[in-house]
């Protein structure tokens, strides 16, 4: 595996690499990898020539500064997972890299909608944070197929607007949400509980299954209600359990029974903030 830390090499040899007819797959990480980063490269793998990961915790996307500082970073784990997964080459710049001028005047993205609910309301800031990175990556990078996973719903519905804005002819494919044996969602995040924290977590995946059993036609407001008070029970401070358009991401309060909907959720075990969705229906 190759590793590259700087814009000018990573990009030579690229350019080489695309002059070869080699199709590019790409794979940006915060680090902290497991085996959901780990289904993505294989992924790449098999539809790509040549797959690229990128490292970089990206600090503009932190709106707490105390949560960037926690953030986990595990690079010597993380580069032995990339050796073994057989992925093809690793970026790992540095913030200066990313951001030469520091990230006090950057561009702002126009995200509409999608960046005033669920994790754009309560992590103002935030999105426009992932696109300022994520158009960094994609510029150098230049891939032919960008792949993300699917427990940072919200986010992938941002870098494909993203995508649409910029005019990048990069594809967008989104894996599965990898999980646990007792259905937790695989997150860097989780290293951050301790034991008995882990053994809790768990719940909000039976939260997201009890809300697919009691999802009917007609009013869902006492589901989003009911799915809040039994994360509560479990000693979670909760920011949301919604249902929302799973194309739009418009949140509803009633189901016509044809519209693809996701259940979403974010909440707060102690410090530590865990979302996971799933989609109700086909």
């Amino acid at each position: 595996m190759l590793i590259f830390h700087n814009i000018v090499n990573i990009s030579s040899y690229l350019l080489q690499e695309r002059n070869a007819g080699n199709r590019i797959g790409f794979v940006p990480t915060m680090g902290a990898l497991h085996q959901g980063h780990l289904s993505l490269i294989e992924q790449s793998k098999q539809q790509t020539q040549l797959t690229i990961c990128s490292i970089f915790v990206n600090p503009a996307q932190f709106n707490d500064p105390k949560d960037y500082e926690k953030y986990p970073l595990t690079i010597n784990g993380d580069v032995e997972m990339l050796l073994t997964s057989g992925c093809d080459v690793l970026f790992l710049p540095s913030a200066k890299e990313i951001y030469p001028e520091g990230t006090l005047h950057l561009p702002h993205y126009n995200l509409g909608y999608l960046e005033t609910v669920l994790e754009g309301r309560y992590r103002p800031g935030h999105f426009q944070g992932v696109c300022q990175v994520m158009d960094r990556l994609l510029k150098i990078i230049k891939p032919d197929v960008l792949f993300m996973g699917q427990k940072d719903f919200q986010q992938c519905m941002v870098v494909k607007k993203l995508i649409e804005l910029t005019g990048l002819s990069t594809q967008l494919k989104i894996g599965s949400t990898l999980r646990e044996a007792d259905g937790l969602a695989m997150s860097s995040r989780n290293m951050q509980l301790n034991e008995s924290e882990r053994k809790r977590a768990s719940a909000i995946f039976e939260t997201l299954s009890w809300i697919k059993e009691q999802l009917q036609v007609g009013n869902v407001v006492q589901i989003k209600q009911g799915a809040s008070h039994l994360l509560e029970e479990r000693g979670f401070r909760v920011d949301y359990t919604e249902l929302a358009n799973a194309e739009t991401l418009e949140l509803i309060n009633e189901w016509n029974g044809t519209d693809k909907v996701v259940a979403v959720i974010a909440a707060y075990l102690n410090e530590v903030r865990l979302i996971d969705n799933s989609i109700l229906t086909s």
